[in-house]
């Protein structure tokens, strides 16, 4: 898929959002990609996970034991990855503010890992997810993600392979542009700042 066809199904299920949003980082921004909402239709939520699974190195596709994503943005684009790639998918949860394997799920010893991610924004919480697949022994391969927004500033520390890179401006909380400090703000994500 292009980056133009990509856009095209947020656009279409209203997942690109503008006005004034918190992110998950605590900065702001104009633009939101709600996820969500793209992911909700499960047909375009395997296409897309097919095109994203397609933009991944043939011998990288070889060598993924298991999907782990993030809870709970990368839940539904890491499960339709694992369908695409036929590896089974489990997700880490942050009940307590550090991310977990829960729910029985486990990542045996040297187990090779792709992590999956909705948006990366500044990598925080990918960072965070691999070490928790670290710690339980898994070997973190690469990242995938829908959506790069960090205008390829994010360090993961891996191979990072989005479907798409977005560049919408972001603002720390003290420099946001009068016409952004106008509209009131919101957060339309999952996690608590």
């Amino acid at each position: 898929m292009t980056d133009e066809e990509v856009l095209a199904e947020f656009r279409a299920a209203e997942a690109l959002l503008e006005g004034h949003f918190i992110l998950s980082s605590g900065r702001r921004s104009a633009n939101y990609l709600q996820c969500a909402r793209v992911l909700m239709n499960a047909e375009r939520a395997g296409k897309l996970a097919r095109a994203l699974a397609q933009k991944l190195p043939r011998e990288l596709r070889a060598e993924i034991d298991l999907v782990v994503s993030p809870a709970m943005g990368g839940i539904i684009i890491g499960h339709e990855m694992g369908r695409a790639l036929d590896v089974d998918a489990i997700f880490l949860e942050r009940p307590e503010g550090t991310f977990e394997l829960r729910r029985g799920f486990d990542i045996a010893e040297g187990q090779k890992v792709l992590l999956v991610e909705d948006v990366v924004t500044t990598g925080l919480s990918s960072r965070q997810a691999m070490d928790a697949v670290r710690d339980a022994g898994g070997v973190v391969l690469a990242e995938a993600a829908l959506v790069d927004r960090s205008a390829g500033e994010a360090d993961l520390g891996v191979p990072f392979y989005p479907l798409v890179s977005l560049n919408f401006p972001v603002y720390d909380p003290a420099d946001v542009p009068p016409e952004l400090a106008a509209i009131p703000a919101v957060k339309p994500g999952s996690r608590k700042i």
